[in-house]
């Protein structure tokens, strides 16, 4: 079994690399090589961003990182839904896991969320078996629908009842227009960007690469942009994309100005309508956070984790070491971490 480290660019001449971090019918935006590159080349520092590559003749796993002066960090942002591990081999994901963890091990410390459970529980005890010391814990909320089968007519009759009272009528007024894009129109994002400039959000992170992005996924077909308007005036806009059997949403923003016609719910259902009984996607992803606007939409709520783990070797990391483990004392035995570091090899 070799284990090495690749920057994005030799990634990117890999095939087998560029085959389990490309875009398939099970894909997801945050695991491709696209959506890294990216991030290195918009957000992030590019000679830090790496890929942590173990291989056993055509088994494969890889965790993309960040080189960062405390150890390895995640190679994500807030555009990221989620970081994680991936493998072409599951069976054998505990033993390349384990093969990552130990050649992470020069970095002495490493801290990587917001993580899916089910990979956050694997790697975790590859850290372990690595002989690191540390836990996993909830960090976040993802707010997802399953769909099993239904149509949008099926899923909506089962939201708020409030919440379809005003969809009907908003709608009935007539004020609001709606339309959903495919292919990414310059006015359009002009649009948008001067719509989220007006809404309740913060300020915009990094527009270039949230562009550079929608420009990518509406090459590709996956790109779902709504927009909303009233005489003619864009008033809302989303930023939706379609990928693996998911609808992913993005962005979404409208104009306090025009609250009152609710121009941003009237596109949230239409949205929802289109990737439902256009694109019969089997899931809807609403991300990480726990906004409560989010609970008449969605019907799942699942935690995302962090994993902080240390090299015992390493001195440096000791105070922290020790942070960890009064924390365990600490901690409720009804809630014990999911790594603690007296279970740590």
């Amino acid at each position: 079994m070799t284990v090495y480290h690749a920057d994005l660019r030799e990634a990117q001449a890999d095939p087998a690399l560029a085959a389990l971090l490309g875009r398939s019918p099970t894909s997801a935006p945050f695991d491709r090589l696209d959506w890294l590159s990216l991030l290195a080349e918009h957000c992030l520092l590019a000679d830090t961003c790496k890929i942590a590559v173990a291989r056993d003749g055509d088994a494969l796993a890889v965790l993309p990182f960040q080189k960062n002066p405390d150890g390895t960090g995640p190679l994500g942002t807030w555009y990221s839904f989620f970081v994680r591990p991936l493998t072409n081999a599951p069976q054998r994901a505990p033993e390349l896991f384990a093969a990552l963890a130990r050649s992470l091990a020069p970095a002495g410390a490493a801290r990587l969320a917001p993580m899916p459970e089910a990979e956050a529980l694997t790697l975790a005890a590859a850290f372990r078996t690595a002989c690191w010391i540390g836990v996993a814990e909830p960090c976040d909320t993802n707010h997802i629908l399953e769909l099993k089968g239904r149509n949008f007519a099926q899923y909506w009759s089962a939201r708020p009842g409030a919440l379809r009272e005003t969809v009907r009528r908003k709608t009935a007024r007539g004020k609001v227009t709606l339309r959903i894009e495919t292919t990414f129109i310059d006015a359009d994002w002009a649009a948008y960007e001067a719509i989220y400039a007006r809404s309740w959000k913060p300020e915009e992170g990094n527009p270039a690469f949230l562009c550079a992005f929608a420009q990518a996924e509406a090459a590709a077909g996956a790109l779902r942009m709504g927009i909303a308007e009233i005489e003619g005036q864009p008033v809302a806009a989303q930023f939706w994309t379609v990928e693996g059997g998911t609808a992913w949403i993005h962005k979404l923003a409208h104009d306090e100005a025009h609250r009152a016609h609710s121009p941003g719910t009237l596109l949230t259902a239409a949205l929802f309508r289109h990737v439902i009984d256009e694109d019969h996607v089997h899931t809807v992803d609403f991300g990480t956070g726990n906004d409560p606007y989010k609970r008449d939409w969605m019907e799942v709520q699942r935690p995302r984790y962090a994993l902080q783990f240390y090299r015992p070797a390493a001195v440096g990391h000791w105070p922290a070491l020790a942070r960890l483990a009064a924390r365990r004392m600490l901690r409720p035995s009804s809630q014990p971490a999911l790594v603690s570091p007296e279970a740590a090899g």
